[in-house]
Formats: C-alpha cells, sequence, structure tokens
C-alpha cells in the first residue's frame, strides 16, 4: 500500500500507515568543520555541490501530504566485508603504509554496516520512528584515530600521513573535500528511538570487518 485515502489516517492505527524508508550521506549533508557537532536537527545540504544534491534526494523521496511515515537515514562511511571503504585502504595498511588523510585532524563518521542494516530495519519495523536518523556510530573519531584503529586491527604501523595535494591530484576538488574535510556527527535522536547497536566502538568493528 503505497497511499491512503484522504481522512482516512485517523481511523487506521499507527501499524497500518503506509511507510518509506530512505537513505542519504551524513558525511555531504553537514558542512565540515572541526569543532562543530552535527544531530538530526542541525542545519545543512546548501553549502557546496555534495550537500546540495542530498538535499534533492532527500526532496526527491519525500511524500507530499502526511499520510505516509517516513525516515530519511543520513549515514556515515559504512565499514563491511568485501569492499567499500576498507576494501581501498586495506592493501597499504597491510603493507605497513597507510596513515592518515591530510592533517587527520578531521572527523570521520563511520558505522558498520551491520548497524546501518540494523537501523535501516528498525525504522521500518518500529512505528513510532519518523523523520531523519543519523545513521553513524555513537562513538566519534577524527581521521587519525581511525588510521591508528585500522593499523592496530591489522597489527601494522599507520604513521605515514596521506598528503592533501595527492588526495586533490587524485581524486579532484569536490571529492577531496569530502576525504579531506569532516565533521562530527552524533546519532541522537537514533539512539532516543531505542536502537541499540552491535558496534559502537570503533575497535570492534574494525577487527571484526577484517576477521
Amino acid at each position: 500500500m503505497n497511499s491512503l485515502l484522504p481522512g482516512c489516517r485517523a481511523a487506521m492505527p499507527p501499524s497500518t500507515w503506509p511507510e518509506r524508508t530512505s537513505s542519504t550521506l551524513s558525511e555531504a549533508y553537514y558542512q565540515p568543520s572541526l569543532t562543530a557537532e552535527y544531530d538530526e536537527d542541525s542545519p545543512g545540504g546548501d553549502f557546496d555541490f555534495f550537500s546540495n544534491l542530498v538535499t534533492k534526494w532527500e526532496a526527491a523521496a519525500r511524500l507530499p501530504g502526511d499520510s505516509t511515515r517516513q525516515v530519511v537515514v543520513r549515514s556515515g562511511v559504512v565499514l563491511g566485508r568485501g569492499g567499500g571503504a576498507i576494501g581501498h585502504m586495506l592493501l597499504p595498511f597491510r603493507l605497513g603504509l597507510g596513515g592518515p588523510i591530510g592533517s587527520g585532524q578531521q572527523f570521520f563518521p563511520w558505522i558498520h554496516i551491520r548497524d546501518l542494516a540494523g537501523i535501516l530495519t528498525h525504522a521500518l519495523e518500529a512505528n513510532h520512528v519518523h523523520g531523519v536518523l543519523n545513521g553513524v556510530a555513537p562513538s566519534s573519531a577524527t581521521n587519525a584515530e581511525f588510521a591508528q584503529a585500522l593499523g592496530a586491527a591489522l597489527g601494522r604501523p599507520a604513521f605515514i600521513p596521506l598528503p592533501s595535494t595527492v588526495v586533490q591530484a587524485v581524486f579532484g576538488r569536490e571529492r577531496a573535500i569530502m576525504l579531506l574535510e569532516g565533521q562530527k556527527v552524533t546519532p541522537r535522536r537514533t539512539l532516543a528511538t531505542g536502537y541499540q547497536y552491535s558496534f559502537p566502538e570503533l575497535g570492534a568493528a574494525l577487527k571484526e570487518v577484517i576477521a
């Protein structure tokens, strides 16, 4: 069921309302900052190409009216086996050539793939959940802390930085911004809805991914 007849919602219990869940990128929506902390109510989505793109994605997924329970999950960098962000990092880190990107001081919002799937399932099954949820882990980390944790999980050193000039040359200016500039994103509303994380800590998440 994708829609309701006008006036029907009041006569129907919440468990029967139609629902829609979509996912976008928190690291693109919120403006990069070394000091600011963002939750689901923080402004964003209007400062560069990627943030505007996320805003358009969310608008395209939104259904008109209030007869449908709608949830948007803004995810961080997803950590999982068999590819993704970790797939590109493993080789240099296994060779002992890994390290922070740029200054390493930028925040690195992350989430284990099992928790991202869990939040999406939670959003679909819990009738009280609506609006925006940040799909990020509750423990924040800088890029340098992430590099150290990945190196520790692999039993390798992780102190060789990747200069920002190299990142910009390889990925281009727009994509490099997402790697060189980060933001501290917290899942305040996600936690308030009652979701319990399987991997709230970075070290445990990385050990599971590379096991």
